[in-house]
């Protein structure tokens, strides 16, 4: 009785996953993942001033 109660909830964490990774790769997320992609190269509002007018918070 244990094996089959394993074996479902080993199905069940499978399809979980499988469905995990199927809806982030769709095409309707290709925009999404290309702004989450350019996140680390952002820079912060104030930032973006500073540099424009070539002042320095230092």
């Amino acid at each position: 009785m244990l094996g089959i109660i394993n074996g479902i909830v080993t199905a069940l964490g499978m399809a979980t996953f499988l469905g995990i990774v199927w809806w982030a790769w769709s095409t309707h997320r290709a925009e999404a993942n290309r702004q989450a992609a350019m996140l680390p190269f952002a820079l912060p509002e104030e930032y973006q001033n500073d540099k424009n007018t070539g002042e320095s918070n230092e």
